[in-house]
C-alpha cells in the first residue's frame, strides 16, 4: 500500500481549509496568546517584499546612475542562486480554483533547503527556467513577492527554514497574502513595500468603475461619498490595481531605490551551505 507523504496530508488540509484563512487571521488580532502561537508556527523569522507587476508599468527606475525594472530584482536573485525548484502548480490558486489566472504558474524557491522538496511538489529547475517561469507570471499579470516565508517549509515539512527563499507570483482574487489586513500588524508588518515605491491616484482619470477595488488584495483601496481612495498605510505597491485600471486613474511611481540593497537583503536571508 502507497505510503502516505507528511506533504499530501499537509495540501489536503491547506485545500480544504484554505477559504477559512481570514478567519484565522482575525483571530490574532483578539488574542494575544493566539497570536504568538501563529506567530511561531507560521510567520516567525519572515521577511517578505512585494515587487510590483511590470508589464503595465512599464516603468524603469533611475538611481545612482542606473535604470532597472521592479523584476529586475528577482531575475538578479535569481542568476545568483544555484538551487532552484519550480513548483508545480499555485497551490493558492488550484485550492481556490481561480479560473482569472494560470493555476499551473506556482512558486519559485531558492537556496539549498529547496533540494529537499518533494519531486511531485515542483522540479529542479535552471536559472534559464527560472527566468521563463517569471516572465510567464508578468505576462499573465500577477504581482510578485519574495523573501523567506516560513509556512511553506510547514507543509512541506523541510528544514532549515534558512535555506530556503520563495518567489510568489500572486492573483488579486485568492493570494495566501489576500488575508494581510486581517493579521495582527506584529505579523503583517513583515511584509513590506518595495524600498521607494508609491502608488498615486489621478482622480481626474477616474471613471469610478471600481474594478481597482476587487484587484487591491491588500484592501487599501475604498470609494467614499463617490471617490476612490487609496490607504498609503495599508497599501504594498503591488501594482495589481494599475494593471486593472484602463484609464491610468492609478499609477506606480518610484523615488530613489537601487537594485543592490534588496538584492543583497534577500541574498542574506538563506545560508548558501547547510
Amino acid at each position: 500500500m502507497r505510503r502516505i507523504r507528511f506533504v499530501d496530508i499537509s495540501r489536503f488540509i491547506l485545500k480544504y481549509i484554505f477559504n477559512w484563512r481570514f478567519w484565522i487571521a482575525e483571530i490574532t488580532k483578539k488574542s494575544k496568546t493566539y497570536r504568538k502561537l501563529i506567530d511561531k508556527m507560521l510567520f516567525e523569522d519572515d521577511e517578505i517584499v512585494v515587487i510590483p507587476n511590470t508589464i503595465k508599468i512599464n516603468q524603469k527606475i533611475e538611481s545612482d546612475g542606473s535604470e532597472f525594472l521592479p523584476t529586475d530584482i528577482i531575475k538578479e536573485v535569481i542568476k545568483r542562486c544555484d538551487d532552484i525548484v519550480i513548483m508545480n502548480s499555485c497551490l493558492c490558486r488550484t485550492s481556490n480554483n481561480c479560473q482569472d489566472y494560470p493555476q499551473d504558474l506556482g512558486c519559485i524557491f531558492l537556496g539549498p533547503t529547496s533540494k529537499k522538496i518533494p519531486p511531485h511538489v515542483g522540479k529542479r529547475s535552471t536559472a534559464e527556467e527560472a527566468l521563463d517561469q517569471l516572465k510567464r507570471a508578468d505576462e499573465a499579470g500577477l504581482s510578485h513577492i519574495i523573501g523567506r516565508n516560513k509556512i511553506d517549509t510547514v507543509w512541506m515539512n523541510i528544514k532549515p527554514g534558512i535555506g530556503l527563499l520563495t518567489i510568489c507570483h500572486c492573483c488579486p482574487c485568492c493570494c495566501l497574502w489576500k488575508v494581510y489586513p486581517n493579521l495582527d500588524t506584529e505579523i503583517s508588518d513583515k511584509l513590506e513595500r518595495l524600498d521607494g515605491v508609491r502608488v498615486e491616484l489621478h482622480e481626474e482619470n477616474c471613471k469610478k468603475c471600481k474594478k481597482c477595488l476587487d484587484a487591491c488584495m491588500f484592501q487599501a483601496i475604498d470609494m467614499k461619498n463617490g471617490r476612490i481612495t487609496i490607504d498609503t498605510d495599508i497599501c504594498r505597491g503591488c501594482g495589481l490595481c494599475t494593471n486593472r485600471c484602463k484609464f491610468d486613474a492609478i499609477t506606480i511611481e518610484y523615488d530613489d531605490a537601487t537594485i543592490d540593497n534588496v538584492v543583497n537583503r534577500m541574498d542574506n536571508l538563506y545560508e548558501k551551505e547547510i
